[in-house]
C-alpha cells in the first residue's frame, strides 16, 4: 500500500483531487483530511492498514490539487458535504464505504445519507451536534439542497440557440405573469444573440 495512484472526479468549478491505494475491486474506504490540509495527511497511516480495502484520500475543494471554488464563492460545511456525495458516489458503484475521518464533514455527512456509510472512524472530532428538536427539519432540507443540486448538475446539457420570438416565447411560458413587453425587455439584458440565435 506504499504506492497510490492519483485520481480526479470532475466537479461543475474544476475537479475534486483524490489519491488512492489498494485494489479499486477492495472495500471502499473514504478518507477525508482535516481543516486547511489535504490528503497527504494519510500517507503515513494508510500503509499500517489492512491492504484488502480500496482507501480514497480526497482534497476538499481548494485544498492540495482540487480546484478552488470560483473566486467569491463561500466555502461553507455543506458544499463540503456536497463534494463528498459526488466522491462517495463515484467510488462506492452503488455499495456502501466506512469513512475514515479528521473533520467535521463526515458526522453531517452519515446524518444525511446514513444509507450510504458502514461506519465511520473519527481520528479527532467532537462529532456532529443537532438539538433533537431541530434533527427532523435539518435533515429534510440539507438533503433536499444536495440531492437537488447534484440532480441539476446530471441534467445540465449547453443552452440551445433559439431565435428572438422563441426565447421570448418560453420565457413567458415558465413566468405566466410577464406580459410580452415586459419578456422583451427582461430578454434585452437577459439573453445573448449568436449566429446560431
Amino acid at each position: 500500500l506504499g504506492m497510490f495512484s492519483e485520481l480526479k472526479f470532475p466537479v461543475p468549478w474544476g475537479h475534486v483531487a483524490a489519491k488512492a491505494w489498494g485494489p479499486s475491486e477492495g472495500h471502499p474506504v473514504l478518507c477525508l483530511h482535516g481543516w486547511l490540509d489535504n490528503a497527504n495527511t494519510f500517507d503515513k497511516l494508510i500503509p499500517l492498514l489492512p491492504r484488502d480495502c480500496y482507501y480514497v484520500a480526497m482534497d476538499f475543494s481548494g485544498h492540495g490539487l482540487s480546484s478552488h471554488r470560483p473566486a467569491g464563492s463561500p466555502y461553507h460545511f455543506l458544499d463540503y458535504v456536497t463534494d463528498v456525495r459526488r466522491v462517495a458516489a463515484d467510488i462506492t458503484q452503488c455499495s456502501t464505504f466506512l469513512f475514515l475521518s479528521y473533520c467535521f464533514i463526515s458526522p453531517q455527512f452519515c446524518f444525511l445519507y446514513p444509507e450510504m456509510v458502514d461506519k465511520l472512524i473519527l481520528l479527532e472530532n467532537l462529532g456532529f451536534l443537532l438539538a433533537p428538536e431541530d434533527t427532523e427539519a435539518w435533515l429534510k432540507s440539507e438533503r433536499m439542497v444536495i440531492d437537488r443540486l447534484l440532480s441539476l448538475e446530471a441534467k445540465q446539457q449547453i443552452p440551445k440557440a433559439r431565435s428572438p420570438e422563441a426565447a421570448l416565447q418560453r420565457l413567458l411560458e415558465a413566468n405566466r405573469h410577464l406580459t410580452a413587453e415586459g419578456g422583451a425587455i427582461l430578454l434585452q439584458r437577459g439573453a445573448t444573440e449568436t449566429p446560431a440565435g
